[in-house]
């Protein structure tokens, strides 16, 4: 929900099979060719950035779940752990894995290997994967040296032949040539498995039928209406207990209506924030909420944020028990985009100055104004995002939630994204109601129904989920 590293996610347009761009001719004893550059050309860097484009030459499609990229490099004295990304793919990151291996006995330039696979995918003749943007970084964040490592190229700023990564195919070297030292067969690509937890192990339900900003039921419910100064947003905006409110939306039904104002001034900005309490990790987060386009008031073009998340609070810079799940709407844009953009981000962890971001994203830039239902299953090592009924992201790796979260809605302005004018403008956002299974996967279909449920039993509050 802070600035985006805007290295990752995929468009939904590109979740397509692969990029069909004819290659150079090859044998067909070398039918697979790897293409290398780096974003991250210097000796030492925070974390190594390769850039794989596999070409196919030969005479028949090539599936991808028997194919293994291995980079290969030195590792730092004491011996690190080290943590792989995929910050962006045109077949999906959510299809890339990345394992570490040792080469006993190691070389003067190789003791180590990153190796690449995919869980599915084919790759025809002729045809290549497009960019296959991929990091990996010392466990402890500490800077890490690749001058010394074997499959560094650090001329390697377009895309080009590289022989000094290898490609395995069915287990068998196809392309490149490794150091000395061997390390053993590339491993199997492992089928993703996702353990569903038996069951549910609570709920919590609100459909926010209360009356003010003060209801003492509120604080009760563990929902806190924030008041405090400070981030996100723009520095010196104030976060008043009044721009929260229950307004009637229909019939007898009430919604949780936040409102951010400002009239281009850090003193005349005001944003708004709910939060529950930290109790929440693995299951089911749904929410019915309304996504506007334009002020209610004023000049339209700030840059606002309209969001639905999970948070675990940042400890320390890098902070590796930080997690973050957020649905982020910018209906002006903001963050080098320039018109209406969804996104559905998981962060690892961050650092704020100088900025540092551990994130995946997904994003599609269109409008999403009005109401839409939100849903967020984190189960099994795989986090899922879904509006209305439909997938609109899938994350996990090192961007899985490991400790307990608290359940938010906000609406801010991006700092540096108002616009010139003085004009008081109002902006709001509106949540119908809000869901949470505990240690359940539920379709998106199945929580409409308890959601109806609930209402048609004129039940308005539910929390079985026990306290961390």
């Amino acid at each position: 929900m802070r600035r985006k590293l805007l290295l990752g996610g995929l468009v939904s347009a590109m979740l397509l099979a692969m990029v069909g761009v004819a290659a150079n001719p090859a044998s067909a004893q070398q039918s697979l060719r790897l293409q290398y550059k780096t974003s991250a050309t210097g000796a030492t860097a925070d974390q190594v950035e390769p850039w794989f484009n596999l070409v196919n030459g030969g005479t028949s499609a090539v599936p991808l779940s028997g194919v293994k990229i291995r980079y290969y490099f030195k590792a730092d004295a004491g011996s690190p752990q080290y943590r792989f990304a995929c910050s962006w793919a045109v077949v999906s990151c959510s299809t890339v894995t990345g394992t570490f291996g040792t080469l006993s006995p190691g070389t003067a330039t190789a003791d180590r290997y990153l190796e690449v696979g995919f869980t599915s995918g084919n790759l025809a003749v002729g045809a290549q994967t497009g960019d296959l943007q991929l990091r990996f970084h010392r466990a402890d964040w500490q800077r890490l040296t690749q001058s010394d490592d074997y499959s560094f190229g650090p001329a390697r700023t377009t895309y080009g032949d590289w022989t000094k990564v290898t490609v395995y195919q069915n287990g068998a070297l196809v392309w490149g040539t490794s150091p000395s030292g061997g390390g053993g067969d590339p491993t199997p690509t492992p089928t993703p498995t996702i353990t569903n937890p038996p069951g549910g192990s609570g709920v919590v339900f609100d459909d926010f039928a209360y009356s003010n900003a003060d209801d003492p039921n509120i604080s009760a419910h563990n929902w806190t209406v924030r008041t405090n100064t400070g981030g996100p947003g723009v520095p010196g905006a104030s976060w008043p207990k009044q721009n929260v409110t229950f307004p009637t939306v229909s019939g007898t039904n009430k919604a949780l209506q936040l409102k951010a104002v400002t009239d281009g001034t850090a003193s005349g900005t005001q944003q708004s924030e709910v939060l529950h309490q930290r109790k929440f990790l693995e299951g089911t987060y749904a929410a019915r909420v309304k996504f506007s386009d334009t002020p209610v008031s004023g000049p339209d073009g700030d840059h606002i944020v309209q969001t639905f998340f999970t948070i675990t609070p940042l400890a320390a810079d890098m902070d590796p028990d930080y997690s973050e799940q957020d649905f982020e709407y910018l209906p002006n844009g903001g963050w080098g985009e320039p018109a209406n953009i969804m996104y559905a981000t998981s962060w690892e962890t961050y650092r704020n100055e100088p900025w540092q971001a551990v994130n995946v994203h997904t994003e599609v830039r269109q409008s999403y104004a009005g109401w839409h239902d939100l849903v967020l299953q984190v189960s099994g090592g795989q986090i899922r995002y879904y509006i209305d009924g439909a997938l609109f992201a899938e994350h996990g790796g090192d961007y899985y939630p490991e400790t307990v979260q608290s359940v938010n809605f906000n609406l801010w302005f991006i700092s540096g994204g108002l616009v010139g004018s003085s004009t008081s403008r109002d902006y709001i956002q509106q949540i119908d109601w809000f869901y949470h299974s505990k240690n359940e996967v539920v379709a998106p279909a199945t929580v409409l129904s308890r959601v109806n449920g609930y209402r048609s039993a004129s039940t308005t509050w539910v929390d079985t989920v026990p306290n961390p």
